[in-house]
């Protein structure tokens, strides 16, 4: 096999990468061409993405690939987070900074939407789970607000259409990141119409959605001659980055659960269809597309998100290395207290320390004394919700579940690896790292006919990259921690 090249923007909450994958006799290597932070901007007290910014640094990584690395990608593609969007003017130009979804703008729009549509007919609309930054939820507050940039917006791109749109000139809505918004049907490349109207939304500003492993364009020419590039292919790889990890488990058949882990933690199953009842509304899982047609059916939860802030809180003092976390996590004493993970005050705190103390005294637990105390909470208490949300999914999943794959930068952590192994009782697969990443660079290399499925793409995962098995310790000890865990947390 000749070897290929193919490069991925892989965008998270906290930070960014442009990774090189390259194809040779059927193995994929990774090589990170760029890396740069990416935070939350707060104006007058809202947050926003700095989305051109953003753009900069991906042009960034595409430069140095080609005069740095002396390697011509084949294609680009562009993964984000969900749920977050750019509006755009009649002029093509995106209209100010995207909201963040962490804004407070949309502290109360899920009950203000609920007094329109009754929260389960919403649910059994869509299958989608209710977290109060959905865009159905934004593009809500947008209208409530009256805001004068939805006056003039001509066009709505989810974050990873709209930096495709800057590298290309194209204007679509990839499925699996739409699919995130709470506005599409359950399973289906259409949007639900009556939520437009509901909200009174003029649902002709959505594009045309494509599924992933489509090729939009080509790089515009302004944008080549920046970057020293050719004219390739800008795909819609599966946007959502949840979307392009799953893509890329290292898994066989489909008696095996996910936790995508990083900022946040995604937990749940692949599923040939929608899962959608009653039942499963009270459980708020979600059933968001993903690749060949296939459904993630999952639960958010509120991952590395609260050691992320607790680190830059402690900054100022000291700035630990996540090693050094784990080690004074070691020396605390186990199980001192627990936290519910999803516990609407972890969201955007401001201090996550003060408010994991305030937690605890809420719920009647001693307070975590130091820093290791408050790390081996978070630790324990994340294996904790991971247990809860298996139990969910053992309700109604068609399949028995009997190892867990966690991908993306949480695999990494073997302490929090064997934590979920002990409170699952079940083997624990740790990687790929780069889950994210590998999976934007299938989707581009099945775009240009290098692999031909899902299954294939798996298979070349598997044999490129190795996992770290983790089995059940102490089940009786993390067993009767579940118990008390479950007195004192929503699951």
């Amino acid at each position: 096999m000749a070897t290929r090249n193919f490069l991925a923007f892989d965008l998270g909450a906290s930070s960014g990468r442009a990774i090189l994958g390259t194809i040779s006799n059927d193995q994929l290597s990774l090589l990170e061409i760029h890396r740069f932070d990416n935070q939350m901007v707060e104006i007058n007290g809202s947050f926003f993405w700095n989305i051109f910014s953003l753009f900069g640094e991906l042009k960034t990584g595409l430069k140095k690939c080609i005069h740095d690395f002396g390697i011509q990608p084949e294609s680009i593609g562009v993964d984000t987070w969900g749920v977050d969007i750019a509006l755009l003017d009649r002029n093509g130009m995106i209209v100010g900074l995207p909201y963040a979804y962490r804004d407070p703008r949309t502290d109360n729009a899920m009950d203000e939407v609920f007094k329109i549509v009754p929260k389960q007919e919403l649910y059994l609309m869509t299958g989608i789970q209710f977290m109060q930054f959905n865009t159905l939820f934004q593009l809500h507050a947008y209208k409530r607000d009256r805001s004068p940039q939805l006056e003039i917006t001509e066009d709505i791109l989810f974050m990873p259409d709209a930096l495709c749109y800057l590298f290309s000139g194209i204007k679509k809505n990839e499925f699996s990141i739409a699919s995130t918004s709470q506005f599409l049907k359950p399973g289906k490349l259409e949007y639900e119409q009556r939520l437009f109207d509901a909200i009174n939304f003029d649902s002709s500003l959505m594009q045309e959605l494509v599924l992933p492993g489509t090729i939009l364009g080509t790089l515009k020419p302004e944008i080549q001659k920046e970057t020293g590039s050719t004219a390739i292919p800008v795909v819609a790889v599966a946007a959502h980055d949840t979307a392009s990890a799953i893509a890329s488990v290292p898994a066989t058949g489909r008696n095996w659960a996910y936790i995508s882990s990083g900022t946040w933690s995604l937990m749940g199953i692949e599923s040939d269809h929608p899962l959608i009842s009653e039942e499963i509304e009270q459980m708020n899982f979600t059933n968001e597309g993903g690749v060949e047609g296939t459904t993630r059916f999952l639960k958010n939860i509120m991952g590395l998100w609260l050691l992320q802030e607790c680190r830059r809180i402690w900054s100022s003092e000291r700035n630990y290395s996540w090693p050094e976390m784990v080690e004074m996590s070691l020396k605390a004493h186990p199980f001192k207290c627990l936290i519910d993970p999803d516990a609407r005050e972890f969201l955007n705190p401001g201090d996550m320390p003060a408010a994991i103390a305030a937690f605890c005294i809420k719920t009647g637990q001693p307070v975590p004394e130091n820093h290791g105390e408050i790390i081996r909470t978070i630790f324990e208490s994340l294996a904790l919700k991971y247990r809860s949300t298996l139990d969910s999914i053992r309700t109604v999943s068609p399949v028995e579940i009997e190892k867990i794959h966690i991908i993306g930068g949480g695999a990494n952590n073997e302490l929090l690896c064997q934590y979920t192994s002990n409170a699952t009782n079940l083997p624990v697969y740790a990687g790929p790292g780069e889950a994210t990443a590998i999976g934007n660079i299938m989707l581009q290399a099945k775009a240009l006919g290098v692999v031909s499925s899902l299954e294939e793409i798996r298979r070349m995962v598997l044999d490129s990259f190795e996992t770290k098995i983790f089995y059940p310790q102490n089940a009786v000890a993390w067993n009767i921690q579940y118990q008390r865990f479950k007195s004192f947390c929503d699951h």
